[in-house]
C-alpha cells in the first residue's frame, strides 16, 4: 500500500486569514489520521503564511505517526529542524511573492550547499529528501547529495488540460521514478493531486509515498477531513488495484 501523508498547512491558511485559534492544524492532523493517513506534512515557509513555529512544536508532540517538514534550504530552517526534529526534513524552493511552490529544487546549481544542509540534519537523526522535477539530472544530482529519498514534483501533471500532453508528462515521471530508484533512492510524489487525476500516478509502481493537501483540504471544508481523507486513500487504493 502506498503511504499518505495529508498536508495540513492549508487549515492554518484559514486560521491566520483572522488571527485567530480555529481551525486548529494539529485537530486536523488527528482526524487525517483517525481516517488513515499515514503521515503529517507542513510546509513552515520564510514568511510565516500559514503554519507558525508552534505549530511545528504542537504537531511533533501530538500527532501519533510521522512529521514530514517541507522547508527552504536556509539556515533559520536548518536550526528549526534540528530544534523540532522531524522524522523527515523535505527542501522545497521557495520565493516570497508565488503563492505555492512552483516547480522542483535546481539541486544541480546547489549541490554543495545541499549537501551541507543533509549533514547538519544527518546530526540531529533526521531523515533528508529534496522535491524535484522530473529531470534525471536533477535526480542524478539529488543522489549525489546525499539524499535518502525525492519527492518528484507532480504539479506539471496536475495542471495538464490536454490529454496527450499530460500523458508525456506521466511518461517523464515514470522514467524518472525507475531511475531514482535504480540509484537506490526512495520515490514519493505531490502537488496539485485530487481524487479525479491521482489514479494513473498512485499506479506508479516505484511510489512509496504521496504528499497531498490542497485537494484534501478543500475537499474537508465540504465533507469532513476524516471523510476527505478516506476518499483519497480509496482512489489510490484503487489505482493500486487493491
Amino acid at each position: 500500500m502506498i503511504r499518505l501523508y495529508v498536508n495540513v498547512d492549508h487549515v492554518a491558511t484559514l486560521r491566520q486569514a483572522r488571527r485567530t485559534t480555529e481551525p486548529d492544524p494539529l485537530e486536523a492532523a488527528l482526524l487525517a489520521e483517525r481516517a488513515g493517513a499515514h503521515g503529517i506534512t507542513v510546509h513552515l515557509r520564510e514568511d510565516r503564511r500559514h503554519i507558525q513555529d508552534h505549530d511545528l512544536e504542537r504537531l511533533k508532540a501530538g500527532i501519533q505517526g510521522p512529521l514530514n517538514l517541507e522547508m527552504a534550504a536556509v539556515q533559520e530552517m536548518v536550526e528549526i529542524a534540528q530544534k523540532i526534529r522531524p522524522y523527515q526534513v523535505s527542501l522545497v524552493p521557495e520565493k516570497r511573492e508565488e503563492i505555492t511552490t512552483e516547480g522542483g529544487l535546481d539541486v544541480l546549481a546547489q549541490e554543495t550547499h545541499l549537501n551541507e544542509v543533509r549533514l547538519q540534519l544527518v546530526q540531529a537523526r533526521v531523515l533528508f529528501s529534496l522535491f524535484v522535477d522530473p529531470d534525471i539530472a536533477q535526480i542524478e544530482a539529488a543522489f549525489r547529495t546525499g539524499a535518502r529519498s525525492i519527492e518528484l514534483n507532480t504539479g506539471g501533471y496536475s495542471e495538464c488540460r490536454d490529454i496527450e500532453e499530460r500523458d508525456a508528462v506521466l511518461e517523464k515521471l515514470r522514467e524518472a521514478a525507475r531511475r531514482a530508484r535504480e540509484l537506490g533512492l526512495r520515490v514519493f510524489a505531490g502537488h496539485g493531486l485530487t481524487v479525479d487525476n491521482v489514479g494513473p500516478i498512485a499506479a506508479i509502481a516505484e511510489l512509496e509515498e504521496l504528499n497531498i493537501g490542497h485537494h484534501i483540504v478543500s475537499r474537508a471544508v465540504l465533507v469532513g477531513m476524516e471523510q476527505a481523507v478516506r476518499e483519497m486513500l480509496e482512489a489510490i487504493r484503487r489505482a493500486r488495484g487493491q
